[in-house]
């Protein structure tokens, strides 16, 4: 049998069709619900026209309908595209250009942004397409079980496109299957189990993270909008187990509540992923909920899961994103640069054989240009991205070294550290911080504690406070955005 993103909610809805497989506010889907709804799709889409090995662009935010959308577009054999409804009109129509989507599902919210595809289909307000409903509702509740090669791509994933033009990342079937079943395996997203979709879907790990409790019979509840006030009272009243969190997400819920007024008991496994986890932040996240098992992995969209470390390493490791994650093997060159080959690897990016080539070595590594070490134990930590290493007077700075230090001193909440030119020293190292509320911070103390960590050409030249660090949907900091701001 062939891996497929669609067998697990059908095989789930065939075994339990009453479990509820995802929440949305007050609505609950069954299993049953969700595959009888995948089915419609699927047979609605292939009425239309479309042929196995087409795209078909998602425009949704995080709703229920996310489920049976990536299911249904994967029972017809067709191909999908999830785009970040936060992008401008020209933004999005150059991935759906690019990626040549013959059909768009978009939430009507989002249609002021979406561009000219031949089949549109509109949840919501009426105005942007045929409804979404309505195509369901006339459409045969059988499923086609169209047959798809494993190898072949589920999706087309673009890259943030902070250095240019976004990417199309192709990943197979049979990459994502397995990482659902991994990860069911390694943060309890199973059968029985109850998680929050909190990261956005349209985003690699967002909906990994988010479809893989449904592809392996758990519950999902979706979060709408990011709110840590809203996450946590959602963890109360829906009793979730496990949740899976980015850092600006920790940042946010230390800055702004107090887990404490919550009854946040169920909670035993929380996971992050996305941007390095300051090893000050993950020392509050371990105090501040004792006894949740946490766990800090590292990944990319081209390379799927990386590593992990576990709880039982969480504190001797605060730094490390932990050892090879299953199935995984990593090297790393004499340059620092992190090489990873897996089952999880993506096929390459859409029509770029030059950039695919550029991040591939001949015996089937990949590289998503980022810069780490491992100690004697074999645990891995990433100290920055290649992009992002700054050359001070012949010194290689790694901006991870200095904001760790920077992000100890009292009163700072994070800090992001870029080259900026220097016409002596090629560069220095300029620092960008941001503070805890209510609190200010002496510019000199910082230096002075800085000096006492770190050697000369790493103590920051320039320290500018800003009241938040500029970041991607996926929580990623835009350096670029701060490198342009330290050459000012």
């Amino acid at each position: 049998m062939e891996f497929s993103i669609a067998s697990g909610i059908r095989e789930t809805a065939a075994a339990t069709p009453g479990a509820i497989a995802v929440a949305d506010g007050g609505r609950r889907l069954t299993y049953a619900a969700v595959n009888d709804r995948a089915n419609r799709l699927a047979c609605a889409l292939l009425a239309g026209g479309l042929r196995p090995g087409e795209r078909v662009a998602v425009l949704l935010g995080n709703r229920a309908e996310y489920l049976e959308v990536a299911c249904g577009i994967a029972k017809a054999g067709l191909v999908m595209v999830p785009i970040n409804p936060r992008l401008t009109a020209p933004e999005t129509a150059y991935i759906l250009g690019h990626s040549n989507s013959r059909a768009l599902i978009l939430d009507s919210a989002y249609g002021s942004v979406a561009g000219e595809v031949p089949r549109v289909l509109a949840i919501g307000a009426a105005g942007y397409g045929p409804s979404y409903e309505a195509a369901l509702a006339t459409s045969p509740a059988r499923d086609p079980r169209v047959a798809v090669p494993e190898r072949d791509p589920f999706c087309v994933a673009y890259t943030s496109g902070t250095t240019g033009r976004p990417k199309g990342v192709l990943i197979s079937h049979r990459s994502r299957a397995l990482t659902f079943y991994c990860a069911a395996l390694e943060w309890n997203l199973g059968a029985g189990r109850r998680t929050i979709a909190v990261a956005p879907m349209y985003h690699g790990a967002g909906f990994a993270f988010g479809y893989a409790p449904a592809y392996t019979g758990g519950t999902v509840a979706m979060l709408r909008s990011w709110d840590p006030g809203h996450l946590l009272h959602m963890i109360q009243e829906t009793r979730a187990q496990s949740v899976f969190l980015v850092p600006t997400h920790a940042h946010m819920i230390r800055e702004h509540c107090d887990p404490a007024r919550y009854d946040l008991s169920s909670l035993d496994t929380l996971y992050f992923n996305a941007a390095a986890l300051p090893a000050v932040l993950k020392e509050w996240v371990l105090d501040t909920f004792p006894g949740v098992g946490v766990h800090e992995l590292y990944g990319s969209t081209e390379a799927g899961v990386v590593t992990d470390c576990r709880p039982a390493d969480a504190r001797r490791k605060a730094g490390s994103v932990g050892t090879p994650w299953y199935m995984t093997e990593i090297r790393i060159a004499e340059d620092g640069e992190l090489f990873s080959r897996s089952p999880f690897l993506m096929n390459g990016y859409l029509d770029d054989p030059e950039a695919t080539a550029a991040c591939m070595t001949e015996d089937g590594f990949l590289t998503s240009g980022d810069i780490a070490t491992r100690d004697e134990e074999g645990f891995v930590s990433i100290v920055g991205r290649k992009k992002d290493m700054i050359i001070s007077g012949g010194v290689n700075i790694a901006p991870r070294e200095v904001e760790d230090v920077v992000d100890a001193f009292p009163g700072v909440l994070e800090s992001a550290v870029v080259g900026s030119p220097d016409e002596r020293w090629g560069e220095r190292v300029t620092a960008f911080v941001v503070t805890l509320p209510g609190h200010t911070v002496d510019p000199g103390r910082l230096l002075d504690h800085c000096r006492g960590s770190l050697s000369g050409p790493k103590v920051p030249r320039r320290i500018e406070f800003v009241p938040a660090l500029p970041r991607n949907a996926a929580g990623k900091i835009l350096r670029r955005e701060l490198r342009d701001a330290a050459s000012h």
